[in-house]
């Protein structure tokens, strides 16, 4: 099937590795061109790199305040239009709730909640009609996960909002949409592993509770969103969509 995505031009932001680098590699493969964004300059540089001349890199950090202004005008100097943007950012430190700090929790307001907000609202004026902003959420919008106490409270917040916004831009035939994934096989997740005292262990416990019975792979999440923000998917807006290998069953 053809998404329809070729020549058309996407942000996406925390795309240095993980979920993020996997959907540029996906948007890319089918013909899309992306602006891809990072902390770190020359790591973002670097991930352009490989991605090769459909790429661009951009280091940003999502809670600056004009990031989201100086992205769009950098993909309409570099590639000649803006038709989308991937919201996707760091998870914030783990921890419970008697060892997170108040800075702890103000700093990843800032970048988990704050700066995809402005982001989005960015976004929002500045895309035509048939365009997207998608949020790269977590499962954590329905069910919260031990031990990520924070991310936890911004995540469903973040689909809320993402909900509301459809609703507002939808008239102007601008979609929003959000993707939980669960356990992707990335860099952060192994992360999240290794602080059990068995993370081979972890692991085998958390793959017995999906029903495919392994992680995804980052391949995987990176199709669904590419899908998602394609114009094949011109009629879905408002949805959070599970990237779980049926953790959730769909729901």
């Amino acid at each position: 099937m053809d998404l329809g995505l070729k020549d058309r031009v996407y942000v996406v932001t925390g795309a240095t590795r993980g979920l993020g680098n996997a959907t540029a590699r996906e948007l890319v493969a089918d013909g899309a061109k992306v602006v891809v964004t990072g902390r770190d300059e020359k790591r973002a540089a670097e991930a352009a790199t490989e991605l090769g001349p459909d790429a661009a890199g951009v280091g940003v950090d999502n809670s600056e305040a004009d990031a989201a202004e100086r992205l769009i005008a950098f993909a309409r100097e570099r590639f000649g239009r803006f038709d989308g943007i991937l919201i996707s950012v760091g998870g914030p430190p783990a921890g419970f709730v008697a060892d997170t700090t108040d800075e702890q929790w103000q700093t990843a307001f800032e970048s988990v909640f704050l700066g995809a907000v402005r982001l989005a609202r960015a976004a929002a004026a500045e895309l035509p009609e048939g365009g997207v902003i998608g949020f790269v959420l977590s499962t954590s919008v329905h069910e919260p996960i031990p031990g990520l106490t924070i991310s936890n409270a911004l995540r469903p917040g973040l689909a809320g909002f993402a909900k509301s916004l459809a609703d507002e831009l939808g008239p102007r035939g601008i979609r929003v949409v959000g993707l939980l994934p669960a356990r992707i096989d990335t860099d952060r997740v192994r992360e999240l592993d290794a602080l059990s005292a068995d993370p081979a262990a972890t692991r085998a416990a958390n793959e017995s509770r999906i029903p495919l019975r392994r992680y995804g792979r980052p391949e995987e999440f990176g199709r669904a969103a590419a899908f998602f923000l394609s114009p094949a998917a011109s009629y879905l807006t408002g949805v959070m969509l599970p990237v779980d290998g049926g953790m959730r069953h769909g729901f």
